[in-house]
């Protein structure tokens, strides 16, 4: 009966031993330290803080203990083993060896012991991590069964190593009669409940994380169309409206340099689009480019419009755009709740996102508009050429048949028209086959019979999109540059089809004049450059010349074609 009234009480000191190691426990893990790390991919410097962190537990785990027969039960295992579970063999080692050492120099007949046991336990964490990680179950790390089994196979060792080593053999028997069920017991439950603090921990991270990531993911999706048409009135009140929803705060107002450009949530009675600002915090924070934050509880926000105002604490961000400060986003909250650190980290994400869509429009606006001007430049280059060749014809043929005359005329009517009218960045295969033709029914009378153009076109891809012009600049520089220099019978032939894993648009003659082919010509340039941009960068143009006997222009396109206007930024 003495036995088992003095196991409970050993029991009892443990475990309030333990009490005190696992509140430590837990105040470690809201450390920046723990945020940093993750568990099963640790790096240098993070395997040198826990190796201080856990060396540090299992030191005083020794302190906490209490002494019995000359040796000391205490809840070092703890530190050893889980630094083994968390970082591998190597830092459970040597945590186990640093705190093994520890407690060999505080000397007593299981001081030997007590170091090798230490050290061995640190290893034995390290193994349950290893067999963890070549088992491709990284998860079980922090596991409160592994922990628990992992402490009480390392326990169990101690006590083994105790009674093989400690001298004299009767004592070292009778410390562990005493301690082995208390210490086997107290570490083992100690250590579940620390990894299971850890993991509880880890989740609550993790799902604040993912709550963060979704709600920005959110806000990008929703904000990115309204802030191609500028920073404005009206893009503000959509911005606010978004922002509103997604971060549940009590208001949010949006300003310029100099005024409110929406406003909503509580106290939207008294702040309203148009007024200076509302407060001090937005002059501050374009000023001095930082944000600025009234918490509510060390200082009060006060309403300098209305004394009823139910917003008691506030967020202003400057938001900047090509390196100025154009205006503040602010997030408020009310006088009886407190700001949520997560809105606070959430407020100063929005802003920058934003600030990066907002260079982004302008980018994309940027692009678009050169894309157009390039695009007229196309149009300017193949008129007055064309133009000219094109009456020529029509001028010779008009002194033997006026009524083809006419026909040509129509025509070239046709296809100028059809040309200013075309818009839009792509195109169909089909839409830029009927505009070759058109030209073509030119080019043909001014060449009478010395021009055939064959086709070889897969019927499935005439819907696939390409960038508007790209096949009557390449047909135009195989005439230009090809067949007008020929005395002979002149041949294109336009192929097009699926090779490769993309839609290969092949335009050849039968030339081969490689000296004077225009390979680097504006024209071509132009539609090298829409195709990069409108398709990717793998995609573009290739020319192979032979000489007197064929040039080939291939254009490689995307297997699906072009997606129109997605690469600009259009919707």
């Amino acid at each position: 009966m003495d036995t088992l009234i003095f196991t409970q009480h050993n029991i009892f000191m443990l475990l309030q031993q333990m009490s005190v190691f696992l509140v430590i426990a837990y105040l470690f893990t809201k450390t920046p330290v723990f945020r940093t790390f993750s568990v099963g991919d640790l790096r240098p410097r993070q395997m040198l803080v826990l190796y201080a962190v856990f060396s540090s537990f299992s030191i005083m785990g020794t302190y906490f203990g209490f002494p019995i027969n000359d040796a000391i039960a205490n809840t070092r295992a703890i530190g050893a083993v889980l630094s083994g579970i968390i970082g591998g063999p190597v830092l459970g080692t040597a945590v186990g060896l640093t705190s093994g050492i520890h407690r060999m120099t505080l000397g007593g007949f299981t001081a030997v012991s007590c170091g090798i046991s230490t050290t061995l336990e640190g290893l034995i964490g390290g193994l349950f991590h290893l067999y963890l990680i070549k088992k491709n179950r990284q998860a079980k790390l922090l596991s409160p069964k592994v922990a628990f089994f992992a402490t009480f196979i390392a326990e169990v060792v101690q006590m083994i190593i105790i009674l093989l080593t400690a001298k004299p053999f009767d004592d070292a028997l009778a410390l562990v009669q005493v301690i082995y069920i208390p210490m086997i017991l107290a570490n083992s439950v100690g250590a579940a409940i620390f990894v299971s603090i850890i993991r509880d921990q880890k989740s609550m991270y993790d799902r604040l994380g993912v709550i963060f990531s979704n709600k920005a993911l959110r806000i990008a999706d929703k904000t990115l169309s309204i802030l191609r048409n500028g920073f404005n009135e009206k893009t503000a009140e959509e911005l606010v409206d978004v922002i509103h929803l997604e971060t549940g705060v009590g208001a949010v107002g949006i300003t310029d340099r100099k005024k409110v450009l929406a406003f909503k949530g509580l106290g939207d009675d008294h702040h309203t689009v148009g007024l200076e600002f509302l407060s001090p915090e937005p002059v501050q924070a374009i000023k001095e480019d930082r944000v600025i934050y009234v918490d509510g509880a060390k200082k009060q926000w006060e309403c300098k419009l209305s004394p009823d105002c139910p917003l008691g604490s506030v967020l202003s961000i400057p938001l900047r755009f090509e390196g100025q400060v154009i205006g503040t986003i602010n997030l408020f909250e009310p006088k009886d709740k407190l700001f949520l650190v997560i809105n606070k980290t959430l407020g100063e994400g929005i802003t920058n996102l934003l600030s990066n869509q907002l260079l982004h429009a302008r980018y994309t606006e940027q692009k678009s508009l050169l894309m157009k001007a390039e695009l007229k430049l196309v149009q300017a280059q193949i008129n007055p050429h064309f133009l000219f060749n094109a009456l020529n014809t029509v001028i010779a043929i008009l002194r033997k048949d006026s009524g083809r005359a006419r026909e040509l005329l129509l025509s070239l009517s046709t296809f100028f028209r059809k040309n200013l009218k075309r818009e839009g960045d792509t195109a169909t295969l089909e839409d830029e086959l009927n505009h070759v033709n058109s030209y073509l029914v030119i080019e043909k009378a001014r060449f009478e019979d010395r021009l055939t153009l064959n086709m070889d076109i897969d019927p499935d891809l005439l819907y696939i999109r390409m960038p508007v012009f790209t096949l009557q600049p390449l047909i135009e520089n195989a005439i230009k540059h090809g067949i007008s220099n020929m005395v002979e019978h002149g041949v294109i032939k336009l192929t097009v089809r699926r090779e490769d894993g993309m839609i290969k648009i092949e335009i050849e003659d039968n030339a081969g004049n490689c000296s004077e082919w225009d390979r680097s010509g504006l024209g071509m340039q132009i539609v090298e450059k829409r195709i990069k941009n409108l398709c990717g960068e793998m995609y573009g143009l290739e020319v192979t010349c032979k000489p007197y006997e064929r040039t080939l222009v291939t254009v490689k396109l995307p297997e699906k074609g072009c997606l129109n206007d997605t690469r600009i930024g259009h919707r």
